[in-house]
């Protein structure tokens, strides 16, 4: 009886080092945060330009862009809102911090699944009469060190997304010009 406890005691023993062993070790990486910045014109005055980057309004120049309002309700843009974003699997929730259209500052805050939050300052400036100059800037920190593979392929994203944002909004304001005066 002695014998088996003792043998008992040593399996466990064993069992114990081998689970801890097997234990990742503890990551010495610190959560990254990165910041990536973009400009572009858009050809619209300022006051077309301004409202469109509304989490409700920016539907009109983005197709895929389908938030899920949470306040207000009904959806409308408004400083304070709170909407959802599907990720694929995911969600992110959203809080606009500044909307000020007026002076051309829009902000958002998200947060990504307890992966990673991101800060986007958006800053709207009147170059002439016809054309507004926009200057984007994504601030993204992981909430831990597994996620920095993830801050760093969103990061890469952000830094071609000035490209898509100019050509969606120009695009958005060419087929108005186009379309002629709305009756």
């Amino acid at each position: 009886m002695k014998w088996e406890l003792a043998i008992s005691a040593v399996m466990l023993f064993a069992a114990v080092v081998t689970s801890i062993a097997q234990q990742p070790a503890a990551s010495t990486e610190n959560p990254l945060h990165t910041r990536t910045e973009f400009s572009f014109t858009v050809d619209a005055p300022f006051d077309q330009v301004a409202p469109l980057f509304g989490a409700n309004e920016e539907r009109k120049w983005s197709p895929d862009w389908n938030p899920q309002f949470v306040y207000p309700d009904p959806a409308h843009d408004e400083q304070g809102m709170v909407f959802k974003v599907a990720h694929g699997h995911y969600s992110s929730v959203w809080v606009n911090t500044a909307l000020d259209l007026a002076a051309g500052h829009i902000q958002y805050a998200y947060v990504l699944n307890d992966a990673m939050t991101v800060l986007i300052d958006i800053h709207l400036t009147r170059e002439s009469g016809q054309k507004t100059g926009v200057t984007v800037v994504y601030e993204r920190t992981a909430l831990l060190p597994e996620a920095n593979e993830h801050v760093q392929r969103f990061t890469k994203d952000d830094a071609g997304a000035g490209k898509e944002w100019s050509d969606a909004i120009n695009s958005y304001f060419a087929k108005l010009r186009t379309a002629g005066p709305q009756k």
